[in-house]
């Protein structure tokens, strides 16, 4: 079994603290003794390089990550093979963007990334994307990545808390539930998961979620999830 967070949050999130940073992030996991972790910031792959860099260092594996918010307000998990296809992704997305005059808001930040130490947020990573859930899949997949629903079954920003149930034309890599039970209506044989989605350090706790991976990395989730094919 692996020891996987496939749901952690760096200090780009604006829901995270300061302390999250990408070296932080991967002491904490090491000190948790996980074996793969996944940064999924809100809207942005901007820590992922940093964070890719510090788990190469610490011997852990990792995944580039992001949490899109879609058009119904619903969060998602997008996992991609590599931080290039990551930041080609984030190129895409941000083309979805809903444009907005830059102003003050308690959201806007200065982020300590090593790669960029003085950036500054100018817009809203919150703001919701104009994608659906039902058609962020087919957008994905041409970066060779992995979808699903984060915490499913959260009462906000949840495929449940805003569409009331899982619909037949939902086609995920998975679901990302946080209660010990589960809705009846879920698909049967949708491979369920579990992430901190860790907006603080001591959020990133042994054992994460152990999976039955054959390596700890983007290729043994998928084969994890995709059945081998």
């Amino acid at each position: 079994m692996i020891n996987t967070d496939l749901h952690i949050h760096s200090c780009v999130s604006p829901c995270a603290d300061r302390e999250m940073t990408p070296e932080a992030i991967v002491a904490r996991a090491r000190e948790a003794g996980l074996e793969l972790i996944a940064v999924c910031d809100h809207n942005t792959v901007r820590s992922c390089d940093a964070a890719a860099d510090a788990a190469r260092a610490a011997g852990i594996g990792f995944i580039p990550g992001i949490e899109v918010t879609t058009s119904e307000d619903i969060h998602c998990i997008v996992l991609l093979p590599d931080t290039a296809k990551a930041h080609a992704f984030s190129r895409w997305l941000d083309t979805l963007r809903l444009r907005m005059p830059r102003r003050p808001a308690p959201m806007t930040r200065r982020l300590p990334i090593p790669r960029d130490p003085e950036a500054e947020e100018r817009e809203l990573l919150y703001m919701a994307r104009r994608i659906s859930i039902v058609d962020l899949p087919g957008a994905v997949a041409p970066f060779g990545g992995l979808v699903w629903p984060a915490h499913a079954d959260k009462n906000a920003n949840s495929v449940y808390s805003v569409l009331g149930c899982w619909t037949p034309d939902l086609r995920m890599d998975a679901v990302e539930l946080c209660a010990d039970t589960e809705p009846e209506d879920l698909p049967e044989g949708l491979p369920r998961l579990r992430g901190s989605n860790a907006h603080r350090i001591w959020d990133i706790r042994s054992p994460g979620c152990p999976l039955p991976l054959s390596s700890p990395d983007f290729a043994g989730l998928r084969a994890y999830l995709k059945g081998g094919d």
